[in-house]
């Protein structure tokens, strides 16, 4: 989630296991957390940001998985922040930096993640948040249709990025403002994907998106294949969605910041920081939620 600048991503990664390790950012055995990266397209002379987001539910089983893929500047002092539950406000876990969230999930199995989209006017009345949203929301809605009412009462309209919402009911949906108008787009046939440009209006800008049908397209090749999901299997539907680090034109390098996991169903969080399997981060969401302390985990290899 980025409310400034549009990305795009260009890389494969492979992850051999998303579960299987202790809860910490760690060296990880190569035996049983691999990740490789193949570079398949040619480095670009000038850096471009994105981000991709998917939510799933498996057919077969009802299990509800998430990834992202935060593509941004590299030097950003991005971390973790977990803050415990209270009377007025859920326990919740959010990634991001500066002090605000580009994307989390709650003890209630709410989540929620934004990207940048191509300028529409301003809603008369309505405005970009000036706060952190992201904290606020899942501090106070359980339910999608909750963090849709949230944004309606706190007259919140993106000009500049798009939202998406996913519950542990399997309700999800990506929602914009587009020519004055919110827009809503649900959950179809399983899956809900959103990067960059405005699934209401694909012609301002952005589109085609090679992350978006890169996506789509493993998706349908992992159900074509009839065997079991699981958080790795979706976690490489991302193969396209990210991008290794690169230097832009002004000496700024760029690429995948982050790319987080996690199983809503059984509340699993996972995250690799700058596609490095030697920094990875593995959390039972059950377990740190129901700690009394705040945490904020910083990341780095």
């Amino acid at each position: 989630m980025d409310y400034k600048q549009p990305k795009r991503g260009m890389e494969h990664i492979v992850i051999e296991d998303l579960t299987d390790m202790p809860t910490s950012i760690l060296k990880i055995d190569r035996m049983r957390v691999l990740l490789i990266i193949f570079l398949l397209l040619p480095i670009l002379p000038k850096m471009s940001l994105a981000c991709s987001v998917l939510y799933y539910v498996d057919a077969k089983t009802g299990k509800i998985y998430v990834v992202n893929s935060e593509d941004y500047w590299l030097d950003v002092d991005a971390y973790i922040q977990i803050e415990p539950s209270s009377k007025k406000a859920y326990a919740r876990l959010w990634y991001g930096w500066d002090n605000f969230a580009q994307g989390g999930i709650n003890e209630q199995g709410l989540f929620f993640d934004a990207a940048v989209t191509p300028e529409q006017e301003r809603i008369k009345g309505y405005g970009n948040p000036k706060n952190n949203l992201g904290d606020r929301l899942l501090a106070s809605c359980s339910t999608v249709q909750e963090a849709l009412d949230f944004l309606e009462k706190e007259k919140i309209a993106l000009n500049d990025s798009h939202m998406m919402f996913g519950d542990n009911t399997g309700k999800a949906v990506v929602v914009e403002w587009v020519e004055g108008e919110r827009k809503l787009h649900w959950i179809k046939d399983n899956k809900l994907i959103m990067t960059n440009y405005l699934l209401s209006a694909p012609s301002a800008g952005n589109y085609p998106c090679y992350r978006f049908e890169s996506i789509e397209e493993r998706i349908e090749q992992m159900e074509e294949n009839g065997e079991d999901i699981d958080l790795l299997k979706i976690g490489n539907t991302f193969g396209l969605a990210s991008q290794p680090a690169k230097e832009a034109e002004d000496g700024r390098i760029g690429g995948t910041v982050y790319t987080s996991f996690i199983d809503i169903t059984d509340n699993k969080f996972v995250l690799v920081y700058r596609l490095s399997n030697e920094s990875v981060i593995k959390l039972d969401l059950e377990e740190e939620f129901s700690k009394s302390k705040k945490q904020k985990i910083k990341l780095k290899k």
